[in-house]
């Protein structure tokens, strides 16, 4: 195992982690985390001595060099296992508040059935009460430094979780586009690799739609790129419509998007890209609040299906020369990717 910081060492970190982190050009992610605890606990030290030169030489993180890091100094230690980490740390945090709860209730019960001994033994003996009472207090002390420990540990549960929330949403951020709110390009990777890993031979699909707004440049030159931005909303709007399920739609870049949809056959992935560029050629756009733009903006489209064994990458680039086959047959429509 490789982290063996205790509990209070761990959280101890976790202050300067999250400080470190704040300071960088990098989503708070669990890719990030993972890169800044292993510098701060101090037991990585080539990653260390990289970073050591980069704050040396005044420079800030960004997603890139986060990802280089990692991927070079703490590789092994992938996204699934830190989540297990994540788990199983607050897992231990609940059992201890759990048990700290059970101690308290016992040392209560305890305490209760001294004090009733000693006010029946105080008529008896009165010598003995001085003993007892000062047995009692003890007792009491106990009680309530188990209920203190309870108490803090519940404040560490709460902790964790809201950590556990800002992280996630976090992690969610850094995966969507934020003019369209599709998925990004790096989310889309993921979604990709996923579903690439999980496909069944003997089913139909994957299949992947790829799709670039024609003339794009012209639309900036002649409305602006503030308008520019409103149709490329406007092809994601479209796809959130026809998108569903299991399905998932992603800005790819620029003004060019991807559909990853994972049961799907060639024809009816097909007939979904018609479907998308019918939409959008029908789509009409306003300039501002009073105006509209000419309904003239159309969408290229190419489709691929999924060869068993392929590289993701090969998979992508099919799709990819077949929209521009249809960029360079005369744009608005939809090519099927041979094979």
């Amino acid at each position: 195992m490789k982290y063996r910081d205790s509990i209070e060492k761990s959280a101890e970190y976790l202050g300067q982690v999250l400080l470190l982190m704040s300071k960088q050009a990098t989503a708070m992610h669990p890719v990030s985390f993972a890169v800044w605890y292993e510098y701060v606990a101090g037991g990585n030290p080539g990653l260390k001595a990289a970073i050591d030169e980069h704050l040396r030489n005044g420079e800030i993180l960004d997603e890139k060099l986060t990802f280089d890091l990692y991927n070079k100094h703490v590789a092994e230690i992938n996204e699934q296992v830190a989540q297990q980490f994540s788990d199983g740390f607050q897992k231990v945090l609940a059992e201890m508040s759990s048990t700290a709860a059970q101690a308290g209730d016992q040392a209560g019960q305890y305490g209760n059935a001294l004090e009733k001994w000693c006010t029946e033994r105080s008529s008896s003996n009165p010598g003995a009460n001085h003993d007892v009472a000062s047995i009692l207090g003890l007792t009491r002390n106990m009680q309530g430094s188990i209920v203190s420990l309870k108490g803090r540990l519940d404040e560490s549960l709460n902790e964790i979780e809201q950590l556990r929330e800002s992280v996630g949403k976090a992690r969610q951020d850094a995966l969507t586009d934020g003019l369209t709110g599709l998925t990004n390009r790096r989310g889309f990777d993921l979604e990709l690799s996923a579903c690439l890993k999980a496909s069944d031979p003997l089913l139909c699909g994957p299949s992947l739609l790829m799709a670039d707004i024609d003339h794009f440049k012209q639309i900036n030159d002649s409305y602006g790129h503030v308008f520019g931005d409103k149709v490329i909303c406007a092809v994601a709007q479209i796809l959130k419509n026809n998108v569903k399920g299991k399905n998932k739609s992603a800005r790819y870049g620029g003004e060019e998007f991807v559909v990853l949809l994972p049961d799907t056959s060639t024809d009816d992935a097909r007939q979904l890209a018609e479907m998308i560029r019918t939409d959008f050629e029908r789509a009409r756009i306003r300039r501002s609040s009073d105006s509209w733009a000419p309904a003239n903006f159309s969408v290229s489209l190419g489709v691929a299906s999924y060869k068993a064994g392929e590289l993701a990458a090969d998979f992508v680039a099919r799709a990819d020369v077949a929209l521009y086959a249809s960029k360079n047959g005369g744009r608005n429509r939809v090519t099927v990717a041979n094979g």
